[in-house]
C-alpha cells in the first residue's frame, strides 16, 4: 500500500488504536483524533505514541468540532471512522447526545470530505443493530444456546439482504450515518464503504457492562466479580478477534474502488457463534474457578440470536479464515490478566505464563 497519511477519528478507541498501530507499524502517518472521553483511551494513546513517536499524530478534539475535524480531513488521504457513542442504554437516557454523536458527527466528517478537490475514501464502522432484533426469526434453544430453526440460517448467519429495521435511538443513529455514508458515494462520488460490525473483542479492550461484553466478562471474571446477564444468556453472537477486524480494514482500503458504496456485515460468523452462557464456560476454565452470574430482565432491542454471513466481505476482501474464538478469548484473557497486573490473590490463567 502506498504510504499515505490516515485520519482515525475514535483512534484511541479500542479498534481505532489496534488499526492505528497496524498502519503506524507499516510506516503511514496516522492522525488520532479523539475527544479522549471514554475510560482507557488515554492510555491507549500514551501507547500508541511510545510506539511510534514519529508517526502518530494526536488531535483531541469531539467529532462535533466541524473546525478541527475539517483540518484534519484536509491532511488526510483516507479516514477511518470510529468515534461513536456507542452504548443502547445511553442512547435511552440521552437520545440527543446519541444523535448529535453518531449523526451529526458523521454528517461533519462526510460533509469536510465533500469539500475536497479530490474525493479520499472511507470506512465507516456500523453495527449489526441496523437489523433490528429479528423478532421473525424462529428459534430453538439448544444446550446453552438460541439457534435457528431454519438449516441454511444457522449455517450461513444474517446477510446483507436482511431488511433495515432500527430499534432504540442507538440503532437510529448509526442506522441513519450507515446510510448517509452509502448515499454520499452514491450522491457525490466518494468512495466510502460500510461495515455492520458483530461483537469485536481483543488487546486493548476495557469493556464495560454497556459495550465490550468479552472483556467485561473476563475483567469481572478476574476481578472475582459477579457478572449480571440480561436475559437468559442463552443469546448467541459472533465474536470476531479485533486482529481480523484491523485485517479487514486494511484490505478494504487497497480495495476501496471495487467496494465503493456497499456495505458489509463484519463479524466472526458461523464457526465462531457462542452464546454468553458458553463465554463465561469457557472463562471459567481459563480462570480455573466457576464464574458466578446473575439474571435481569431482557434489555431494548436486544437480539436472541445475531450471527453474521460473512461471505460476502471473506469474497471481496480476499480475507482468510477468522481467530477461533476459543483461542481468541484466551488470548484476550492474557492481555487483561497482565494489564491490570493480576497476580497473587487470584486465579492463574490456564496455560498463561506465571
Amino acid at each position: 500500500m502506498t504510504k499515505r497519511t490516515v485520519l482515525i477519528t475514535g483512534g484511541a478507541g479500542f479498534v481505532g488504536a489496534n488499526l492505528a498501530d497496524s498502519l503506524a507499524g507499516d510506516g503511514h502517518t496516522v492522525i488520532v483524533y479523539d475527544a479522549l472521553v471514554r475510560p482507557g483511551v488515554a492510555r491507549n494513546l500514551a501507547w500508541l505514541q511510545a510506539r511510534h513517536p514519529d508517526r502518530i499524530r494526536s488531535i483531541v478534539a469531539d467529532i462535533r468540532d466541524a473546525g478541527p475535524l475539517g483540518e484534519a480531513v484536509a491532511e488526510a488521504g483516507a479516514v477511518f471512522h470510529f468515534a461513536a457513542q456507542v452504548a443502547v442504554t445511553t442512547s435511552l437516557t440521552d437520545p440527543r447526545g446519541d444523535a448529535e454523536v453518531n449523526l451529526i458527527g458523521t454528517l461533519n466528517l462526510l460533509e469536510a470530505m465533500r469539500a475536497r478537490a479530490r474525493p479520499i475514501p472511507l470506512l465507516f464502522a456500523s453495527t449489526n443493530k441496523v437489523y433490528g432484533d429479528l423478532p421473525d426469526i424462529a428459534l430453538a434453544r439448544e444446550g446453552d444456546a438460541h439457534l435457528p430453526v431454519d438449516p441454511t440460517l444457522r449455517a450461513r448467519g444474517i446477510g446483507e439482504d436482511r431488511p433495515l429495521d432500527f430499534h432504540t435511538p442507538y440503532g437510529c443513529s448509526k442506522g441513519a450515518a450507515d446510510q448517509y455514508v452509502l448515499d454520499y458515494s452514491r450522491s457525490f462520488g466518494l468512495p466510502t464503504a460500510v461495515f455492520r460490525m458483530s461483537c469485536i473483542y481483543g488487546p486493548r479492550q476495557m469493556g464495560t457492562e454497556d459495550q465490550g461484553w468479552v472483556a467485561h466478562f473476563l475483567i469481572r471474571a478476574l476481578e472475582g466479580k459477579a457478572i449480571t446477564l440480561y436475559g437468559d444468556g442463552a443469546q448467541v453472537r459472533d465474536i470476531l478477534h479485533v486482529r481480523d477486524a484491523v485485517a479487514a480494514y486494511r484490505a478494504a482500503l487497497t480495495r476501496i474502488d471495487a467496494i465503493a458504496g456497499r456495505a458489509f456485515n463484519l463479524g466472526g460468523g458461523p464457526r465462531n457463534a457462542v452464546s454468553l452462557l458458553q463465554i463465561l464456560d469457557h472463562i471459567a476454565a481459563l480462570t480455573g474457578r466457576p464464574v458466578e452470574r446473575t439474571l435481569q430482565d431482557w434489555r431494548p432491542g436486544d437480539q436472541r440470536y445475531y450471527v453474521s454471513d460473512t461471505r460476502a466481505v471473506t469474497e471481496a476482501l480476499s480475507l482468510g479464515s477468522a481467530t477461533e474464538w476459543r483461542e481468541g478469548v484466551a488470548d484476550l484473557a492474557a492481555w487483561l490478566a497482565t494489564e491490570r497486573g493480576f497476580r497473587s490473590g487470584h486465579a492463574p490463567l490456564a496455560g498463561a505464563a506465571e
